[in-house]
């Protein structure tokens, strides 16, 4: 039986770093975006919208219709030469996000609640920083943008969840009949296997078999697959722009994205 606890304890310590990019190590406690008894008002508050995305009829249209309007942005920006992307804009379309995560098989609502902490760290930070080219230069300013748990490494990590986000759908879309099993796979292997140690990179694999069918997925998705394959390809439409856009805040300041 110890020996069994000690198999689970670290399995769930290895999906719990899925976004930290490194095999078995601490970086948020993912407990601390929804248990722990450290937020109160606004804080609580905040956190309480994040996990009542969860339960949300329409959530897949609410993510199309948030990031649609922020490569609108993106688009005005650019045209502009002005950089208006901002950080509670930009947090409020993510949080809608986190529940995929979840949705996508029991053991990856561990993900999700790592996800959760790092965008409820974005919402935080709106209240100090506008736009998201503003928070990053103060974190360069103080050298602290690799740090753990920095704004600028959080926006990162958000990035590369998003990134995910869009290759899974591409994949479900482009797949072949009621399994979604190779999408998932397919996604994970683009994003982030090259960031994961070998431990974490087995746990996941050792799960796909959980992963839901196409058709449970729509289901939990509350949508029929028509509409739902909209939606998604909405999704795939409008991201890319911001991803690159986010991208480009850490290249045009030669910080990098592969870390």
């Amino acid at each position: 039986m110890e020996e069994g606890g000690e198999r689970k304890k670290l399995s769930l310590g290895l999906l719990t770093c899925f976004f930290c990019g490194h095999g078995i190590r601490k970086e948020e406690p993912v407990q601390s975006a929804l248990s722990e008894e450290e937020g109160i008002g606004e804080t609580r508050s905040r956190k309480r919208t994040l996990t009542a995305a969860a339960a949300d009829h329409k959530i897949l249209g609410k993510i199309a219709d948030a990031f649609k309007e922020l490569a609108e942005v993106v688009a005005a920006a650019s045209n502009n030469a002005e950089a208006v992307v901002e950080v509670a804009a930009f947090a409020r379309a993510c949080s809608f996000v986190a529940p995929l995560f979840g949705l996508v098989g029991f053991h990856f609502k561990f993900i999700e609640m790592d996800y959760v902490t790092k965008v409820n760290d974005l919402m935080e930070a709106s209240k100090s920083f506008r736009t998201l080219e503003s928070m990053v230069d103060e974190d360069v300013k103080t050298n602290t943008v690799r740090k753990q748990g920095s704004h600028s490494r959080n926006l990162l990590k958000i990035k590369r969840g998003l990134d995910f986000l869009r290759l899974l759908f591409h994949h479900i879309l482009l797949t072949e009949g009621n399994s979604v099993r190779d999408a998932v796979s397919k996604a994970y292997t683009e994003i982030f296997h090259l960031h994961h140690g070998w431990a974490l990179r087995k746990a996941v694999s050792s799960r796909l078999h959980h992963i839901p069918t196409k058709q449970q997925f729509f289901k939990k998705l509350n949508q029929d697959e028509s509409s739902g394959r909209v939606l998604m390809q909405a999704y795939v439409t409008a991201s890319p722009a911001l991803l690159q856009y986010i991208d480009n805040i850490f290249l045009s300041r030669e910080l990098g994205i592969d870390w």
